[in-house]
């Protein structure tokens, strides 16, 4: 493979699941992770990722004061209008992070009502931008690649609440595996904020159906409902459909 074909190949996986491994790329790639490494040093010298120890992080999913290019906006702006539909006043709704849920939150009804919590830095800076919903935001030590907060004082507050709907931006989900992801701290969060919440609602372009990554969050049956861009009854959705799950 070439080498701009590598390169191609490692921003796809990176645009599609926000972080990449070394390790899971020489394997894919079937090169060392010398060469891996290479590739990304270039690719964020070009201003194409951030190059972090052991991988690399999406520049659009990292947050900073300069706003990024969001990949696959128009898609993520359907799941946004699609997901704020099951919101309504005096909800109580928990957020992980993500592209997708900021899409959702940008996308909020201006007289909504509800309560809003997060464990995502970029998440509670959107919503304070919110004029009629409250935000809480649960801090702890933070994650800085996934810029959320994780360690045991946050699973243990989420243990103690009792949520309507949780929101969950999706690295990578199948219909036999369920959700899976790369950072054991992160997914303790969001195993907390799963089992925190009467509803889990799985937020996911099409391109994250089908994939696993090395953890699992949860299994398909604690999925209740799964939002893609895509139409409910597109061919794509049967198998999770047939797993129990509500496909919008």
């Amino acid at each position: 493979m070439l080498k701009k074909e590598r390169q191609a190949y490692i921003l796809q996986q990176i645009n599609i699941h926000n972080k990449v491994l070394s390790s899971d790329l020489g394997t894919q790639l079937d090169v060392s992770e010398d060469t891996v490494r290479r590739d990304l040093q270039e690719l964020a010298e070009e201003g194409k990722l951030i190059k972090v120890h052991g991988g690399a992080l999406s520049k659009s999913f990292h947050f900073t004061l300069e706003s990024n290019t969001i990949y696959s906006q128009p898609e993520k702006k359907s799941i946004a209008y699609k997901a704020i539909e099951l919101i309504r006043d005096g909800m109580m709704v928990v957020l992980s992070g993500g592209t997708t849920i900021r899409e959702m939150v940008k996308a909020l009804p201006p007289d909504l009502n509800a309560t809003f919590i997060t464990v995502s830095v970029p998440i509670a800076l959107e919503l304070l931008e919110h004029p009629s919903s409250e935000v809480i935001f649960f801090g702890n030590k933070l994650s800085k690649n996934a810029q959320i907060s994780v360690g045991a004082e946050v699973v243990q507050r989420l243990g103690e609440i009792k949520a309507d709907l949780c929101f969950l931006g999706t690295n990578s989900i199948d219909a036999t595996y369920g959700i899976t992801d790369l950072e054991w701290e992160i997914i303790e969060v969001k195993k907390a904020l799963i089992k925190c919440a009467n509803k889990t609602i799985s937020l996911a372009i099409s391109e994250k159906l089908n994939t696993i990554q090395r953890l699992q969050v949860c299994k398909p049956e604690e999925i209740d409902i799964l939002i893609t861009e895509l139409a409910p009854q597109d061919p794509l959705l049967s198998a999770y459909r047939q797993q129990g799950m509500q496909v919008l």
